[in-house]
């Protein structure tokens, strides 16, 4: 069974950091190119980040330069690091899994920004 499940989520000031975690199981993860997204009210999910899994990194504009996405393959593990929050971050955050032929998608996690 595979399942992809997020951490780290929770309420931060505006110009705070918060490291949101992705733990998969069920799946070779080490072949897998793995993204977080989110989605605030009102809104389509978007992608945020993503990493290949020979490493390559892609970021969202308007991200760029704050946010850092990392693997762990040891650990079956994504993370975001989230710098410099602003309140346009709000948005429950999914963890996402992709092989050629596959997709998951973790329950999400939400980040609130806001002082």
């Amino acid at each position: 069974q595979v399942q992809l499940v997020e951490s780290g989520g929770g309420l931060v000031q505006p110009g705070g950091s918060l490291r949101l975690s992705c733990a998969a199981s069920g799946i070779i993860f080490s072949i897998y190119g793995m993204g977080w997204y989110r989605q605030a009210p009102g809104k389509e999910r978007e992608l945020v980040a993503s990493i290949t899994s020979g490493g390559s990194t892609n970021y969202a504009d308007s991200v760029k330069g704050r946010f850092t996405i990392s693997r762990d393959n040891a650990k079956n593990t994504v993370y975001l690091q989230m710098n410099s929050l602003t309140p346009e971050g709000t948005a429950v955050y999914y963890c996402n899994g992709a092989s050629r032929l596959l997709s998951y998608w973790g329950p999400g996690t939400q980040v609130t920004v806001s002082s």
